[in-house]
């Protein structure tokens, strides 16, 4: 019974979760009808709708596997980090534009973190060592695009870094209230 209520609680969130992520899928095709600025080949529209179903579908299971709110929290700032990374640097890229190589340290961070939950077992208590880790790797993007004389890229990735921070805190409450 237990689970039919946190399942029920989740609901209404997962549901504007997905709702938002329609109406974001449709905003290219409606620009398109009034630009000529926007041009997307069904190819995008996989993509990003690939990118859209993942960053939601992470948050729904999320939501499904605890009732902690700290929890919940930290992995929507974990899934709005990571989808606005894939995002800007598949778009426009983070340090220069899209093709710019130093933009995979982007997707090194990425790595960490995937890697790193998977080691801590998807666990509130490992899940906050892995945030951790990723913050770490986040910030030295952040040095490197102050090196590479990228100031949109040292902004960002500072903001990244205190968003990865965050979440790695409210998994740590999370891991001391499933302790207690």
């Amino acid at each position: 019974m237990t689970t039919d209520i946190t399942l029920k609680r989740g609901s209404r969130w997962t549901l504007l979760v997905w709702i938002g992520a329609a109406l974001l899928l449709l905003t290219p095709a409606l620009a398109m009808r009034f630009t000529k600025e926007v041009v997307w080949t069904p190819f995008d529209f996989g993509v990003w709708g690939a990118i859209l179903a993942l960053a939601c579908g992470t948050f729904e299971l999320a939501v499904r596997a605890s009732g902690s709110l700290a929890f919940r929290a930290a992995v929507a700032i974990v899934v709005a980090v990571s989808f606005l990374t894939v995002w800007i640097n598949g778009a426009v890229g983070i340090i220069g534009d899209e093709d710019n190589p130093a933009n995979l340290m982007f997707g090194c961070v990425l790595l960490v973190a995937a890697a790193g939950a998977y080691v801590g077992r998807f666990r509130a208590a490992g899940l906050s060592r892995a945030l951790l880790a990723a913050a770490f790797v986040q910030a030295v993007v952040a040095i490197v695009a102050q090196l590479m004389g990228s100031r949109e890229g040292f902004v960002i990735s500072v903001v990244f870094a205190g968003a990865w921070l965050l979440a790695a805190w409210l998994f740590g409450r999370a891991a001391r209230v499933e302790a207690g």
